[in-house]
């Protein structure tokens, strides 16, 4: 299934990783994505662009709590809250805002969206990649 403009909702489809290939899952416990289908894809509407997947550390959590998004508490049916450890596909602008600061998590480029970054910002987020050598 597509959506406006070629948009995956079922998976990978339509999306390269930061290793230049077909975008992989990353996560389906705690199942996430803008889709919540376990993929970092993205559409016009997610104007949060979620496509970063990051291996969640409680410095991060605290950190995007200290910023106004409680990634901690859950909120059934659709958002399980995060824990250390749990993998989500994040807010690019978050995770670079984050990276600014030392607090960055680590991301695994194999799941995360190479849609709508620049060189600079690849080259961050693949100095923090612990998938590829």
């Amino acid at each position: 299934m597509t959506i406006n403009g070629g948009f995956a909702l079922n998976g990978n489809q339509s999306f390269q990783n930061l290793a230049g290939t077909s975008l992989e899952m990353c996560s389906n416990a705690p199942l996430t994505g803008y889709f919540r289908n376990g993929y970092c894809a993205t559409c016009p509407d997610d104007y949060g662009l979620h496509t970063v997947c990051a291996q969640m550390t409680q410095e991060f959590l605290d950190f995007s709590l200290s910023k106004g998004n409680n990634l901690i508490t859950p909120h059934p049916p659709t958002f399980p809250g995060l824990k250390e450890g749990d993998k989500w596909c994040l807010c690019a602008s978050r995770w670079f805002e984050a990276f600014q600061v030392g607090k960055a998590p680590n991301i695994f480029a194999r799941a995360t969206n190479l849609a709508n970054l620049q060189q600079e910002q690849i080259n961050n987020l693949v100095s923090k990649a612990i998938d590829m050598a």
